[in-house]
């Protein structure tokens, strides 16, 4: 949900996803001066229930004036209305889903220890963000229920929660709830739904990569001492013996079967849901049934409901699941089913693509390089993940320079050279996973991760196009942005447009986890090059210091209009 509201002075911008409100704002025309002795700006969020207000507070941030409550731990969050937002957007983290709130965003004057609030400038906007479980969308759209899990283990949030490990058996401790997020309940809960008493009404059909997750596969086990159909397909190449170790002990060998091994990997990690034989759902997304898959790095689970998606998926199922299952035939059916789009074309408005590997020539790439097409189609806003791999073809279209804002995060660092290379085009940002140090900021503590990943940061595949327009696309599923995904590996990919819930949700959560990173990246390129400054964590006390670079020609620009819809 979108909500535009222009005060007299201030023009305020909520985007409500799930979990996710990400509030934008900008003086309007003529209120320019209003810019002269700004200290930033403080927000104010009120809950409602039935129309009523039952809570309202100044939303906290962890950056502060540097000689103003000096005594406070590192780490601890403060008033915005004390030590004021010095931008015009802020993410709101802490929403709930299908809850009512109103932002009240003030302009603050005056200094450091004598905040003036202009009250008479404010303006408000109200939102509601989106449920859990989705409806079906506008002109006949399937329902689409999405589940990001927490993705940022290395956060103050989580250092000051959980000082020990999280132990990954008991996904029901609050440690491992924080980190799903909701995640592994909605999994479990799709799987479920095959458990209760008309579980002989139910099949499933899993295709799954990683399955060394015992909670899951006890909920299979679930699923089939109800009566269901239940028949799982598991990777038996890089992670055969995590899995099976995992299959004997839920006691499910009887529904398990190897896939069979072919050039490439078997990444899928999709789940069918049928009832009394008429399959009517898919999970599918980017999230293995690991521990970490689900726990740790950022990942995204992602159920449609509809019935001829369904189908699609199901007979793709069938087309791996043969025991003669090659890579010719595979390609020609998956061809068949959904042709690459020709070059530079758009995706349909009416329907959704189910792009299905392999696919390609590993030569030739054609779905790739329609990839990185559509990534270039972007007008205002580009957002993507990369779990792996930087194709040259689509480090192009990063170094591209016009004014499309472009966003880029990754596991990890670039090679230097390209990294360089991006940083050049001052409408391409680009993080990679980090966390802070002890000492990093003197008002920050320091972080840790969970321990689970070798991806430590990044695994979701996911591409948003024009997010925030009235025509967004979003490509998700589990293909990498790479050759092989394309050409050798058993991917899924599905590609939305048109859907503004969809785009406000994967928006949303993409700028919660970017944000997260680019700070701690940034605080590692600075350390590598001995130019770090443990203070630069502190807020500026000069307006000087920080409103200018917001409307100079570059990036900080670009995200305060897009953001508010220019």
């Amino acid at each position: 949900m979108r909500q535009l509201k222009k005060g007299a002075v201030l023009a305020v911008r909520a985007i409500g996803g799930i979990h996710v409100v990400t509030v934008a704002w900008d003086f309007v025309e003529g209120q320019e001066a209003k810019r002269e002795g700004l200290l930033g700006f403080a927000i104010e969020r009120s809950e409602l229930k039935d129309g009523a207000v039952i809570e309202r507070y100044f939303l906290r941030g962890i950056k502060r004036f540097q000689f103003k409550d000096e005594g406070a731990l590192p780490g601890t969050p403060m008033p915005t209305s004390e030590h004021p937002i010095q931008s015009f957007q802020w993410g709101d983290y802490t929403a709930k889903p299908a809850t009512t709130y109103r932002y009240r965003v003030v302009p603050v004057y005056g200094a450091p220890k004598l905040i003036e609030l202009d009250d008479a400038s404010a303006t408000t906007v109200e939102i509601t963000t989106e449920a859990e479980e989705g409806g079906a969308g506008d002109d006949g759209q399937p329902r689409h229920d999405i589940y990001f899990n927490r993705g940022a283990a290395g956060s103050q949030a989580y250092a000051r929660k959980f000082p020990d490990k999280p132990d990954e058996t008991k996904p029901e401790s609050d440690q491992m709830v924080w980190l799903s997020r909701g995640l592994f309940e909605a999994l479990t809960r799709f799987i479920g739904r095959a458990a209760r008493d008309d579980g002989k009404d139910y099949k499933l059909r899993a295709m799954l990569y990683e399955f060394r997750y015992l909670p899951v596969g006890e909920a299979f086990a679930a699923a089939r001492k109800a009566g269901a159909d239940v028949a799982i397909r598991y990777e038996a190449q890089s992670y055969k013996d995590d899995n099976e170790t995992m299959i004997t002990e839920a006691g499910i060998d009887d529904i398990c079967v190897p896939q069979r091994s072919r050039a490439g990997i078997r990444h899928n990690k999709f789940i069918v849901l049928i009832h009394k034989d008429k399959p009517i759902a898919v999970w599918t997304g980017s999230t293995n049934i690991s521990a970490g898959g689900i726990f740790g790095h950022s990942n995204v689970g992602h159920v449609i409901w509809d019935e001829g998606i369904a189908q699609l998926f199901l007979d793709y199922w069938d087309r791996l699941a043969s025991l003669d299952v090659t890579r010719a035939p595979l390609v020609k059916k998956n061809l068949q089913v959904e042709p690459t789009p020709a070059p530079k074309s758009m995706p349909p408005s009416d329907r959704m693509l189910t792009l299905y590997s392999p696919r390609d020539g590993d030569k030739t790439l054609e779905t790739l390089h329609w990839y990185a097409d559509l990534m270039d189609s972007a007008q205002r806003i580009l957002c993507m993940t990369f779990a792996f791999n930087l194709d040259d073809m689509f480090a192009k279209v990063l170094e591209r320079k016009n004014d499309t804002l472009r966003y880029a995060v990754f596991d990890k660092n670039l090679k230097t050279d390209v990294e360089n290379q991006i940083d050049q085009v001052h409408n391409t940002v680009i993080a990679a996973g980090a966390k802070l140090e002890p000492g990093d900021f003197e008002l920050f503590v320091g972080e840790k991760l969970t321990g689970f990943n070798k991806n430590q940061y990044i695994h979701d595949k996911f591409m948003l196009v024009d997010p925030l327009g009235d025509d967004p696309i979003v490509v998700t599923g589990t293909a990498n942005f790479s050759g092989p995904s394309q050409s050798a590996n058993d991917e899924n990919m599905v590609v939305i447009r048109g859907n503004k819930r969809v785009a406000d949700i994967y928006f949303g959560e993409f700028m919660r986890i970017f944000d997260h990173i680019y700070s701690r990246y940034i605080v590692g390129k600075m350390k590598k090059l001995g130019t770090h400054d443990p203070n630069a964590g502190f807020l500026k006390e000069q307006a000087k210091d920080w409103v200018p670079q917001n409307f100079q020609k570059g990036r900080k620009d670009l995200r305060r209009r897009y953001f508010m819809g220019a």
